[in-house]
């Protein structure tokens, strides 16, 4: 069995006690942080820069997980691995030269993910694929937090679960926007590896207990298993 991640997004954290609510967050399970970077003008938002990341940095030892809408990202890779991004998204829709920018990624010491919108054709995204680490298929459009999931977008992921497995390559599949207890399932059926839950997991003052269902859901009982028994989950971080 595949390991699964929950990657919280900061995007609907308290940010007015943002180091509080990392560690909340890491106390109650999470293997990830996500930190969703807007800049008003690929998406009609504006959220934080390389500084908020540094200020999550020395808030937890989890994976750092800085997913890029932005213009024109080539300008701001340097700025952001050294604030201390572990793994850095760009998006396949704003980067003009995709191969050259993941490149660039790995040069600085992180790892690269590419991101994809709902509307835009999968395609795109296989020349890549065998030089990123991990595809992001938003479930949303990007730009705010809360939407309601867009259930298309649940045949790209599994095309692209496909692609992976047929060409044995290591790369992760990630998904966000919209997940929560009732969206997790089908994401889990068609083999998503990180999942991003902001809303789902900030929205309540429990974080033991919201972090705890979604994990929980992410290693279903195995029917096949004899007397109904758990599957075995492999040790997150």
């Amino acid at each position: 069995m595949r390991q699964r991640l929950l990657a919280p997004s900061i995007l609907s954290a308290d940010f007015g006690r943002l180091a509080e609510e990392v560690r909340a967050v890491e106390r109650a399970g999470a293997d990830w942080i996500h930190v969703d970077v807007m800049d008003g003008h690929f998406v009609p938002n504006i959220t934080i820069g390389p500084d908020v990341v540094k200020a999550v940095r020395k808030a937890t030892a989890l994976t750092v997980d800085v997913h890029l809408m932005i213009t024109d990202p080539d300008r701001y890779l340097e700025a952001f691995v050294a604030a201390g991004a572990d793994w850095l998204g760009v998006h396949v829709e704003a980067c003009r030269h995709l191969h050259r920018t993941v490149q660039r990624i790995r040069e600085l010491g992180a790892k690269a993910s590419v991101a994809v919108n709902p509307a835009t054709p999968l395609c795109l995204v296989d020349p890549i694929l065998e030089h990123v680490d991990m595809v992001l298929l938003m479930t949303v459009n990007p730009g705010f937090g809360g939407q309601k999931f867009i259930g298309s977008v649940v045949s790209k992921i599994r095309q692209l679960r496909r692609w992976i497995d047929d060409r044995s390559l290591k790369v992760l599949i990630q998904v966000d926007g919209g997940v929560n207890v009732d969206t997790v399932d089908i994401l889990v059926e068609c083999g998503v590896d990180v999942f991003v839950a902001g809303s789902a997991v900030f929205q309540g003052s429990d974080y033991h207990r919201t972090v705890g269902a979604l994990k929980e859901r992410l290693y279903p009982r195995d029917k096949n298993l004899e007397g109904g028994g758990l599957s075995k989950k492999p040790a997150l971080r």
